[in-house]
């Protein structure tokens, strides 16, 4: 381990700087002098202490769309999309019309709903004219209910085969797969996705070297580069048990409420969590730390104005505070204050 004595380093650095410097004046050999002088003034030290380690934890997320208020639009029948009235993004409302299908199935039942008014309209009249019965009255309005529920499944009724496709839900589209001219099946994939994004999901990576830190209910802090002074609060609402097997990780889920729409599905966020153990740790200022050669070093304080390096083992940090599991102990007086000049010349011996 390597010592030195300040005072005398930079005295000797003094003495052969003047003598390196001979042809200069006075001035500035004064001038070099109270810099060196200052330096040794500016020196500060910190004691290592005990405290209660803090932990905090910084995993990668994304934001999804809450399932729970997504609807999509899957093709009852086969046909051609006549027009669209939305494109991927927009914000639709419950009820607005999305676009328009003509179907030949459906052509057949709009045929058949119309024998079915005008056999319910003549039975209304005969049975005013108590022609016929109550119950074969009931039974023609019976029938023509149920042409008219079979056709209100695939949409609003426009005639000649055409049906008008509206959105289930007020939210935002976020899929389109359908285009005016495109011929369709029953079955294929959606033809649109609405979301509501008044509350979304925020899905966090969790590897298996920090699943010991991470459990249900913690509270997180969430940033992301679209909003750089801004940090939202939430909790960790469910803790998935299986392991993804593309990326190897645990999914944490965050809800999130989203009034402000400041969370789009997709977007990329960083969570932390913060975390006290009851673990007492010496910490010292992670300024103090010097990191050479793939390790890290501090500068202890010996004796007034005598130095030595330690090279010392993280077990976490906080914010600016390192927690330190060896090359310290309680009450060492580390340099946080031009130790790297120290170090520098320490290391040169």
């Amino acid at each position: 381990m390597k010592t030195i004595n300040l005072k005398t380093f930079f005295a000797a650095s003094i003495i052969i700087l003047l003598q390196s410097c001979s042809s200069g004046n006075n001035n500035e050999n004064a001038q070099e002098g109270t810099i060196r002088t200052e330096f040794l003034a500016n020196v500060k030290t910190v004691k290592a202490t005990l405290s209660n380690q803090k932990q905090e934890l910084i995993l990668s997320g994304k934001v999804e769309s809450d399932p729970n208020k997504v609807v999509s639009y899957t093709p009852l029948v086969s046909g051609m999309i006549e027009r669209t009235y939305f494109t991927f993004g927009d914000h639709v409302t419950k009820g607005q019309t999305m676009l328009h299908i003509r179907s030949s199935e459906l052509s057949s039942l709009q045929s058949e709903l119309t024998v079915a008014r005008r056999n319910l309209q003549s039975a209304e009249s005969m049975h005013e004219d108590r022609l016929i019965s109550e119950i074969e009255l009931i039974e023609a309005r019976s029938e023509y209910d149920r042409v008219q529920a079979d056709l209100s499944l695939y949409g609003d009724n426009l005639g000649n085969g055409i049906f008008s496709i509206k959105s289930p839900i007020t939210g935002f589209v976020v899929a389109n797969n359908a285009s005016p001219g495109s011929t369709v099946s029953e079955g294929d994939e959606p033809l649109f996705t609405v979301a509501d994004l008044s509350s979304v999901w925020i899905i966090a990576n969790v590897h298996a070297g920090d699943l010991q830190s991470v459990k249900q209910g913690m509270p997180v802090e969430i940033t992301t580069l679209a909003y750089p002074n801004e940090i939202f609060s939430g909790k960790i609402d469910a803790l998935s048990q299986v392991f993804d097997p593309e990326e190897k990780v645990l999914k944490a889920r965050i809800v999130m409420s989203n009034k402000e729409l400041k969370f789009k599905p997709e977007m990329s966020v960083v969570v932390r969590l913060k975390n006290e153990t009851n673990q007492n740790s010496l910490s010292i200022p992670s300024d103090a730390l010097i990191f050479d050669d793939d390790q890290y070093f501090v500068v202890v304080e010996t004796a007034p104005g005598e130095f030595e390096i330690r090279e010392v083992v993280q077990q976490g940090h906080f914010q600016r505070i390192s927690y330190i599991r060896s090359g310290l102990s309680e009450n060492d007086n580390v340099v946080i204050k031009n130790q790297l000049l120290i170090y520098q010349e320490l290391k040169g011996k």
